[in-house]
């Protein structure tokens, strides 16, 4: 449906009329419970089977030394590979640069990179390792924001992407990560919010599923849960 420019033009006058300005939050109504899903009583179980049904590669750990256990095992499909380093708390918190040259690696901190010297690292890059700011169960999506020691071609040029994650940064669906987002953030967002769901795809090509044409062709996501409930198989 087409709308007159008149229409349209009003419809802007009366949201600048109550008070609907650039930089200016508006309180959003209540959500109820309309199109709220949720994810039961087990999130990490859920996010996990939703991202590997969409073709992401998922495992739930038990702590800390698992979390690097588990990368050390994933490196080893890729001995010889560049590999890039982001930053964030959880992941400095692991000090994967160290560890990471004591298996042979001689990785790359994206957080040391200028504007000068990133292009070739990004684009050389075979495996990116990567915090996340937040994990969606219902969907199974990766949430990262933009940052400098996060630039967003961290999980985006790499042929194969690793992000570690903790429990508490899963919500249960979309509505609780923009709840979240206001809740701990505040209303600066930065230039770009991703939201990854497993390997890069497209259907453009004759209505084939492609994967890894616009980005990587390998997510991987290790995910520490460290409470008591989790049930020992879960763990895999």
């Amino acid at each position: 449906m087409t709308i007159r420019r008149g229409e349209f033009l009003k419809r802007v006058r009366q949201a600048v009329s109550q008070g609907n300005r650039a930089g200016q939050t508006i309180a959003l109504p209540a959500r109820g419970s309309i199109g709220y899903q949720g994810t039961g009583l087990d999130p990490a179980t859920r996010f996990r089977d939703e991202f590997v049904a969409a073709g992401g590669h998922a495992y739930l750990v038990p702590d800390n030394a698992a979390a690097v256990g588990k990368l050390a095992d994933l490196l080893r499909n890729f001995a010889g590979s560049s590999v890039l380093l982001g930053g964030g708390p959880f992941v400095d918190s692991l000090d994967l640069g160290s560890k990471l040259r004591e298996w042979g690696f001689q990785p790359t901190s994206a957080v040391k990179l200028s504007p000068d010297t990133s292009r070739d690292a990004f684009f050389d890059a075979d495996v990116a390792i990567s915090g996340v700011d937040y994990l969606i169960a219902e969907t199974g999506s990766l949430v990262v924001r933009c940052r400098p020691d996060e630039p967003r071609s961290l999980s985006l040029l790499p042929p194969v992407h690793i992000a570690l994650a903790e429990q508490d940064q899963l919500v249960p669906d979309l509505f609780d990560l923009f709840e979240s987002e206001v809740a701990r953030k505040g209303s600066a967002l930065p230039s770009c919010v991703s939201l990854i769901t497993g390997p890069s795809k497209t259907g453009d090509i004759e209505l084939r599923l492609v994967t890894g044409v616009h980005g990587p062709g390998e997510v991987h996501v290790i995910l520490v849960c460290r409470s008591s409930g989790q049930a020992e198989d879960d763990f895999r």
